[in-house]
This record gives structure tokens, C-alpha cells and sequence, in this order.
């Protein structure tokens, strides 16, 4: 059981490794994202760069990466407590932003763990991105409203009585506000790019 848990963990970092915009960018744009805008890897990098198209996709493909690694336990059958699809999902998240395919500098693990709570608590997920899209809707900023949908499921879950759960999202929303400390600068100092399809 625990090298099957290993085995599991490391397949799900390897998925989280996927670079969806780096990829897409080079293949079918003929561009490296991590030269453009800000120089990430994720879903709102490629928006910036490469369109709302190819942003759309990585976007999908980032949220996808988080849920088929949450689930892997599921599909291969292996019959632990539903806690240990959190482990599997950290470690997607993890790969997201440290991608063994790219150099180990990655995105900053917003949708992907969207991915992980979509497999796991998927009303906390609808709860969060109705607030994510709200708050975007408002500020124009993506940053902005990660970072507050990602307040927004830790304290949703906080009522939800699940610790373990608990503690995953609080250390996700650690993560994801250090992530965005410059965009926070950018924010205060006004220079942080809106969006202007929305």
C-alpha cells in the first residue's frame, strides 16, 4: 500500500510537471511564454501572451492536471482513505510549480489546485470560482482574484470540519499569496495589467 502511495505521488508530479502553457505556446504559437509578460508559466501568462484561446485551454488543462492526479487512488483502484487523493494532489501541485519538464520554474499553482479541490470538494469549488469570477468581474485583476478566491475556500472550508482539507488549502494559500507578492507591488503601485475581455 505505501509503495503503490509512492508510486501514485510521483506519477501525479510528473502529470502536475506538464507545462500546458509552455508547450502550447512553442508548438502551436511559436513562442516561449517565459519570455513574455511575466515570464510565468500559467494560465494568466498565457492569456496575456498568447490569447484567450490558448489561455482557455492551458487554463482547462492546468485545472485537469490538479483533478486526474487527486483521483488517481480512485482510478487505479486503490483502496485508502479519501485523504490520500489530497496527497496525491499536493504532489500535482507541486509539479505545477516546480516542473521537472521545465526547469523546475513553474506556474503559480492557482488552477491546478482549483484542479485538486474540483476532485475533491467540488461544491467548495463552484463556491470559489463563482467568487473568483465575481471579483474579477470588479477589479479586472487575475491576481487579485486568486488570491481572494483562494481566502475565500479557506475559510468556506473552515465550516466544512475536513482538517486535513483545512490544512492543504491554508498552506495552498500561502503559497499562492508568496507567489503573487509582485503583482501585489504592482497592484499598490498601480501597474499591474487588467484584463479587457471581461
Amino acid at each position: 500500500m505505501t509503495i503503490n502511495l509512492i508510486l501514485l505521488s510521483l506519477l501525479a508530479y510528473v502529470i502536475g510537471s506538464i507545462p500546458s502553457g509552455l508547450w502550447i505556446g512553442k508548438f502551436f504559437y511559436k513562442k516561449d511564454i517565459r519570455e513574455f509578460g511575466s515570464g510565468n508559466l500559467g494560465a494568466t501568462n498565457s492569456f496575456r501572451v498568447l490569447g484567450i484561446k490558448a489561455g482557455s485551454i492551458v487554463t482547462v488543462m492546468d485545472i485537469l492536471k490538479g483533478t486526474v492526479a487527486t483521483l488517481l487512488p480512485f482510478f487505479f483502484q486503490l483502496h485508502v482513505d479519501h485523504h490520500f487523493w489530497l496527497l496525491t494532489g499536493a504532489f500535482a501541485i507541486i509539479g505545477h510549480s516546480f516542473p521537472l519538464f521545465a526547469g523546475f520554474r513553474g506556474g503559480k499553482a492557482v488552477a491546478t489546485s482549483a484542479g485538486v479541490i474540483l476532485a475533491y470538494a467540488p461544491l467548495l469549488f463552484v463556491a470559489a470560482l463563482i467568487i473568483f469570477l465575481l471579483t474579477l468581474k470588479i477589479s479586472k485583476y487575475v491576481s487579485l482574484s486568486s488570491m481572494i478566491a483562494a481566502l475565500a475556500a479557506l475559510l468556506i472550508s473552515l465550516f466544512m470540519g475536513d482538517w486535513i482539507l483545512i490544512i492543504l488549502i491554508a498552506c495552498i494559500t500561502l503559497f499562492v499569496v508568496w507567489r503573487h507578492r509582485a503583482n501585489i507591488t504592482r497592484i499598490r503601485n498601480g501597474e499591474e495589467p487588467k484584463i479587457k475581455w471581461m
